[in-house]
C-alpha cells in the first residue's frame, strides 16, 4: 500500500479529458497531488466516463487512499442559431434582431431558439454573445423576438453562447441531458455532482430529490441570480463551486474577487466545502510554467481558506497536465508554510453555531493547540463531524475515520482531512485504538505522541458527536487504561 500523505490542507481537483485519459496519466496526476477527479459531462460519452471512473477506482485500490470523483453536469446551454453566409461583424450602434425564425441569420438578425429568454426579457436588459465579447441592449421585445442595439461590437458566428445577466430565466437547472447524465453518474457511484447554472435553492432541492442520497451536491455559482440568493443556495447544498468563468461574463470582472471572498467565508462559516475554479493556471494549457499573476491567484484562494482549488482545461486538454497539478501542489505547500497564512486563517475563523458537535470540535482544536498533539481523529458516519473539524481550520492534521468508503471519498474534497476507511466499532475505547493505528500507519504519530479522538456515543447514530479524549497513539497504553 502506498502512503501518499499530503503536506498541505487545501485539496486539488483535476479535470480529466483527452490529455489525461490514460491510467498512467491519472496515476501521475494523483501522485503529483490531485485529491479529487472531475468528470466533465459536457464532453465525452457515458462509455468514456465509465472507463475513467473505473481507472480511478483501480488506482484508489492500488494506493490505499480514498479518491473523490466529481461529475460536472452541463446545465442549460443557451446558443444562437446559424448564419447563412458565415460569421458577421456587428458595429457599435447597429440594430440587431433575435427571434424564433429558424431561417439562417445575417448581419441584421439571427435565430435564438430559446422562447424562455424572450418571455423573460425586458427593455434595458443585456444579451452577451460569445463569452461577453459582443454586448447587445434590448430596445423592444415580445414573447417571440427582441430588437437590440449593439453596445460592444465584434464578430459573431454559428451557435455562439448567449448569457442573459439581467434577468432570472425560467429555466430548470437540469435539462433532459442532465437528468440522463445524473442518473448514469449516480448509478456509477460518483461522490459529488456539480450542478451548473444554479439560480435558486429550489434548483438544488430538485436535484437532491433525484439523487436520493446517492451523491453529494456542489452548486456552481456562476450567475448573478445565484449570488443574490446565495444564503439559501448554500444552505440547500452540500458544497459550492465559485465558477469564475461565467461569473466574469455576466458580472463586471471587478466584482468577481469580492464575490469569491464572500463565498469562501460564507461556506467556512456554514462548515461546507468550497471550490475555487476556472483559469487558475490557464497559461499552462500551452506553457510548462504559469504566469506570476496565476500563481498569485491560486495563492489568494488558499490564503482565504478555500477547501479546494480546481484545474479545468489545464489538466483535461493541456500539454502539461501533470506539471499543472505539481505546480498547484507546490504553491499550496509554500503558502501554507507561511506564518501569515495561519494569521489570516485564524483571524477569519467564525464562532460556533451552538450545537454539541460544534462545541466538541472547537474544543478539540483548542486542546490540540494548547498541548502538543499530533492529530485530531474524528469518527464519522455521515461526514458532518469531520467537516466541523475542518471548519475550525486547526494547526494539526485531521484524520477522518469512517466505516463507509462513500463517506471517505466525499470527504477527500474537504480542507485538511486525511480520510481513511476503518472497521465499524461499538465502543469508544476501540475507536481510540483504531485512531492510534491509522495515525501510526499513515505517518502522523508515533507511540509516544498524543492524539485527540472525537466520536459520538452511542455509535452508529449520525449527529451524536459528544465525546473527546486525549490519548497516546499506543494501543497497549489504551487497552491498559481506564475502560471507556
Amino acid at each position: 500500500m502506498t502512503n501518499l500523505r499530503r503536506r498541505r490542507c487545501v485539496k486539488i481537483v483535476a479535470t480529466l479529458g483527452p490529455a489525461s485519459s490514460s491510467r498512467e496519466t491519472i496515476m501521475a496526476l494523483f501522485e503529483a497531488g490531485a485529491d479529487v477527479f472531475r468528470l466533465n459531462m459536457s464532453h465525452g460519452s457515458h462509455e468514456e466516463t465509465a472507463r475513467r471512473h473505473g481507472m480511478i477506482r483501480e488506482i484508489e485500490h492500488e494506493v490505499g487512499r480514498p479518491i473523490g470523483i466529481l461529475a460536472d453536469l452541463q446545465g442549460p446551454k443557451l446558443r444562437l442559431g446559424v448564419f447563412g453566409d458565415g460569421p458577421v461583424t456587428l458595429a457599435e450602434g447597429d440594430g440587431f434582431r433575435l427571434d424564433l425564425d429558424e431561417t439562417p441569420g445575417d448581419a441584421r438578425r439571427v435565430h435564438l431558439p430559446h422562447r424562455e429568454i424572450f418571455e423573460a426579457l425586458e427593455p434595458g436588459a443585456h444579451l452577451l454573445i460569445n463569452d461577453g465579447k459582443v454586448r447587445l441592449r434590448v430596445e423592444r421585445c415580445d414573447g417571440e423576438s427582441a430588437e437590440t442595439v449593439v453596445e460592444v461590437g465584434g464578430v459573431i458566428s454559428d451557435r455562439k453562447g448567449v448569457n442573459v445577466p439581467d434577468v432570472v430565466l425560467p429555466l430548470a437547472a437540469l435539462t433532459e441531458k442532465d437528468r440522463r447524465d445524473l442518473e448514469f453518474c449516480c448509478a456509477l457511484g460518483v461522490d459529488w455532482v456539480a450542478l451548473s447554472f444554479v439560480q435558486r435553492a429550489e434548483d438544488v432541492v430538485e436535484a437532491k430529490e433525484l439523487i436520493a442520497g446517492r451523491s453529494a451536491i456542489v452548486s456552481k455559482i456562476e450567475k448573478p441570480a445565484a449570488v443574490t440568493n446565495i444564503e439559501a443556495i448554500v444552505e440547500a447544498s452540500d458544497g459550492v463551486m465559485v465558477a469564475r468563468g461565467d461569473l466574469g461574463v455576466e458580472l463586471p470582472v471587478a466584482q468577481v474577487p469580492q464575490i469569491q471572498k464572500k463565498l469562501v467565508r460564507l461556506c467556512r462559516r456554514k462548515g461546507k466545502p468550497v471550490i475555487v475554479a476556472t483559469q487558475m493556471l490557464e497559461s499552462m494549457i500551452t506553457a510548462p510554467v504559469p504566469t506570476r499573476a496565476e500563481v498569485s491567484d491560486v495563492a489568494h484562494a488558499i490564503y482565504e481558506g478555500a477547501d479546494a482549488v480546481m484545474l479545468s482545461a489545464e489538466s483535461a486538454a493541456g500539454e502539461y497536465p501533470v506539471e499543472a497539478v505539481a505546480t498547484m501542489n507546490s504553491v499550496a505547500e509554500t503558502v501554507e508554510a507561511d506564518p501569515i497564512y495561519r494569521e489570516i486563517i485564524e483571524a477569519s475563523r467564525t464562532k460556533s453555531l451552538g450545537t454539541t458537535a460544534e462545541a466538541i470540535m472547537s474544543a478539540a482544536r483548542e486542546v490540540a493547540e494548547t498541548i502538543k498533539v499530533n492529530a485530531i481523529c474524528c469518527f464519522t458516519h455521515s461526514g458532518r463531524t469531520a467537516m466541523l473539524a475542518a471548519r475550525e481550520r486547526p494547526r494539526v492534521p485531521i484524520l477522518a475515520l469512517t466505516p463507509f468508503k462513500t463517506t471517505a471519498r466525499r470527504l477527500s474534497l474537504v480542507w485538511g482531512l486525511h480520510c481513511a476507511a476503518v472497521e465499524e466499532v461499538e465502543r469508544f475505547k476501540l475507536a481510540v485504538v483504531s485512531a492510534a493505528r491509522v495515525a501510526k500507519r499513515d505517518g502522523f504519530a508515533s507511540e509516544t505522541d498524543k492524539i485527540v479522538v472525537t466520536a459520538g456515543v452511542p455509535f452508529g447514530q449520525p449527529g451524536t458527536t459528544n465525546i473527546l479524549r486525549v490519548a497516546l497513539a499506543d494501543e497497549r497504553a489504551i487497552y491498559e487504561g481506564e475502560p471507556a
